[in-house]
């Protein structure tokens, strides 16, 4: 047993009331860990929000009722986070009943989903909430049956006192238990006493999803609700000159039109403020079909939007931003990039005397690796709905933020945050992409221009045109062998559009004597933001691609290659400030290495890739086996192995990687968003091709690295190595090496 002190700081950790009708409702801190807070700084959260309080209620027929903070976009923390509370109060899966809470940020806080943060920042505060409101219990019943609380157990919702028989659900002393004091210590299950976290649980909200029930923000409705729809620039670097609106307003169905600017001048942006286009040519009427047909007769003239100045917040600073004006084609990106990269950079991280060492090598290894923007494609596109009138404003609709929206919301319309009610839909998919809410604030001021509930709808070539984009990235890698092939030393040097992909820190750092690490960016008007692992998607590609050439060159297995640079990093690393746990990256690489039979039977029959990769403090390592099919290269099977601490819900979590590695590999061979004078090339899936059906591996077999580590993510870890395992596979099959991103173009020109 895990024996734990609750933190108090200006609100108590813990707080008991009493419903109406009876029962118990246990609010708590969501935050309340210190490493929890040291956390929530590292995600520059205000600090009014290193607090947060969700709720447990027990009503009096012992049915457990838990609110979940975090938005739902198919990652299950709908059921992960309220198993955890679960665990620790001791109570019958099938009596708990979970519900979505609304955004409350001073109970819920922000409710950040995204990072791979969830059951990650949660784990400790959530099982504190189970574990107190289990002793409350415990103490009511005592008291009730004047026995010593020590004797008292508990199992699944029920209270059992052994020597004089007396037992009692949850429920019989739930109201009682409101108003015993909250304890300030309490004691935690150990893992291997867990009957609800490690054990497989459905999705609680699984028959809704396939029964078509209306979770989503596209389903929600409103009495008098108007449709809303957002005529943008034909292309990044260009703004609304003037329109003619008189066909439009001439069609069925239709409202208005109007034109209307999101943010003002010198309006201070927070962190997922993030915006392309500021001026809006705004369509409403009754109906998706009416507004989307009249949109199509507005006529408007463009002009060069130029040079323009953002005011960023973050981090506590100000700082103003000049994106540049112009309309940018990739080939000139492509160029431009290939310039920079020949210039020098910024030095990133050194160890030993790297110059010395590649002019004294005896081989040095040298590829540059390219990946395109990637448009996030969620299946449900951006959308919202707003009612706001000068009292107040209700909005609904699918965010990741909602704490890191609701104060620029507040600013832009001139109300109060307690004046503002932020209802939060299930997300059909987000990815990072819907972290960035400006769509939000859209609606919410188209509804206050036109005086009604509105829902603002993006069709999907708005949604794939309007940016957003995991950035552009290059990066060249350098190895430096001696006389005796051995690594001597080992160069990266990236960059990007506008920002550059490097993890200085990252393994092989740590590993080799002689590192130098640098990057570079360029900036630009085409607007990025969070993509699924982000910078790592790319690194993890370039640099596990790169080590196989290397173990190549060395005439090594590309696996014991990987697992003795470790050994060198655990046994005698080479700098401080190494990011990985090298025990744990080599513990995957050995899971991976003995499920999947590398080096076995199997190697002969399928061309094998393999990579593995850290960030978001998990690890995660991928065999894929290739095969041909009619001379086309087919991934028929992948093994994965995943270190991401205790796994709550393993089929979740099965689910999880099984997701990352088919979308891994769909990127990996088709995904690309190119620009031409500033318009996106592809606008819709009959151009910006995805994986489908018959292409999606007929296996993927996961396993996860057996520990009691607190949960240190999963969202993101298993997706990057995958793009480098695909390549390494493909290398084995078709004999060539991939380096640019997506690889199906480089796959046909062999084929």
């Amino acid at each position: 047993m895990e024996n734990t002190k609750s933190t108090h700081n200006r609100r108590s950790f813990l707080k008991s009331s009493a419903l109406a009708g009876g029962g118990l409702m246990l609010s708590f801190s969501w935050l309340s860990s210190a490493k929890a807070a040291e956390k929530m700084q590292e995600l520059n959260l205000p600090e009014q929000w290193s607090e947060l309080t969700g709720y447990i209620k027990i009503t009096p027929d012992n049915i457990v009722k838990i609110l979940c903070p975090n938005p739902e976009f198919g990652q299950n923390v709908m059921t992960s986070l309220p198993m955890i509370i679960a665990e620790e109060l001791d109570v019958d899966w099938k009596d708990v009943v979970v519900e979505m809470g609304p955004h409350d940020n001073v109970k819920l806080g922000p409710q950040f989903t995204g990072g791979s943060n969830s059951v990650r920042m949660y784990w400790k505060p959530l099982r504190e909430a189970g574990a107190a409101a289990r002793q409350m219990l415990r103490q009511a019943a005592a008291e009730t049956w004047s026995v010593p609380v020590e004797e008292v157990t508990t199992k699944a919702g029920v209270l059992y006192h052994p020597d004089t028989m007396k037992t009692g659900k949850y429920g019989e002393f739930a109201e009682k238990a409101a108003t015993v004091p909250v304890p300030k210590e309490m004691t935690l299950k150990e893992p291997a006493d867990f009957s609800i976290v490690r054990h497989s649980k459905k999705n609680v909200e699984g028959m809704k999803v396939v029964t078509g029930q209306p979770l989503f923000g596209l389903d929600y409705r409103a009495d008098g609700m108007l449709i809303a729809m957002i005529q943008h620039p034909p292309a990044f670097g260009m703004k609304l000159k003037s329109f003619d609106a008189s066909q439009t307003l001439k069609m069925p169905g239709i409202r208005d039109v109007f034109r209307l600017k999101l943010y003002e001048d010198g309006f201070e942006q927070g962190g997922f403020d993030t915006r392309t286009f500021n001026d809006m040519l705004v369509v409403v009427g009754n109906t998706t079909w009416e507004v989307m047909t009249a949109r199509k007769k507005l006529t408007a003239q463009w002009e060069p939007a130029g040079d323009t100045t953002d005011i960023m917040m973050g981090r506590g600073e100000k700082r103003e931003v000049v994106v540049p004006g112009g309309l940018e084609s990739t080939s000139t990106q492509l160029a431009k990039m290939q310039e920079y990269a020949n210039e020098p950079a910024q030095e990133l991280r050194r160890d030993g005397d790297p110059e010395t060492a590649f002019k004294n090598a005896a081989q040095v290894i040298e590829r540059t690796y390219n990946a395109p923007f990637l448009a996030h494609n969620c299946m449900e596109p951006m959308n919202f709905f707003a009612d706001v009138t000068a009292e107040k404003a209700v909005v609904a609709g699918p965010l990741q933020a909602p704490g890191w929206a609701e104060p620029t919301l507040s600013k832009l319309l001139n109300l109060p945050a307690d004046k503002i009610d932020i209802h939060m839909t299930r997300m059909g998919g987000g990815f990072g992409r819907r972290a960035y809410t400006q769509y939000l604030y859209e609606a919410a001021l188209i509804s206050k221009k036109v005086k009604a509930p509105v829902k603002l709808i993006y069709s999907r070539e708005d949604d794939m045109t309007y940016g957003i984009y995991r950035p552009m990235y290059t990066a060249t890698y350098r190895a430096a062998l001696d006389a005796d092939k051995k690594l001597i030393a080992f160069h990266v040097k990236g960059g990007g559009i506008p920002e550059h992909p490097v993890h200085a820190n990252r393994f092989p750092a740590g590993a080799v004597d002689n590192y130098l690490a640098e990057g570079w960016a360029i900036p630009s008007n085409i607007t990025i933001g969070a993509f699924r692992a982000p910078r790592s998607n790319f690194n993890a590609a370039a640099e596990q691609s790169f080590l196989d050439e290397v173990a190549e060159a060395m005439g090594k297995d590309p696996i014991d290659l990987r697992l003795e640079l470790l050994e060198r990093a655990k046994k005698n690393p080479v700098g401080e400030n190494n990011d990985y746990d090298a025990d744990r990256y080599a513990g995957v690489l050995k899971l991976v290495r003995e499920k999947s039979g590398w080096g076995g039977a199997d190697q002969g029959k399928y061309s094998r890739g393999v990579a593995a990769y850290f960030c978001h403090n998990s690890y995660a390592a991928h065999v894929v086996d290739v095969v041909t099919r009619e001379g086309v290269p087919y991934v028929e099977r992948v093994t994965s192995a995943v270190d991401c601490g205790v796994v709550v819900n393993p089929d979740a979590a099965t689910n999880m990687v099984q997701g990352a590695v088919v979308d891994g590999i769909g990127n990996a061979f088709y995904g690309q968003l190119t620009h031409k004078d500033g318009a996106a090339e592809q606008s819709n899936f009959d151009k910006y091709r995805l994986i489908r059906h018959r292409e999606a591996p007929k296996t993927i077999d996961v396993h996860f690295v057996q520990n009691d580590i607190d949960p240190t993510g999963l969202g993101e870890p298993p997706f990057p190595p995958v793009f480098a395992a695909v390549a390494n596979a493909l290398y084995k099959n078709m004999g060539k090496r991939f380096y640019n991103q997506p690889f199906q173009p480089d796959i046909e020109k062999q084929i």
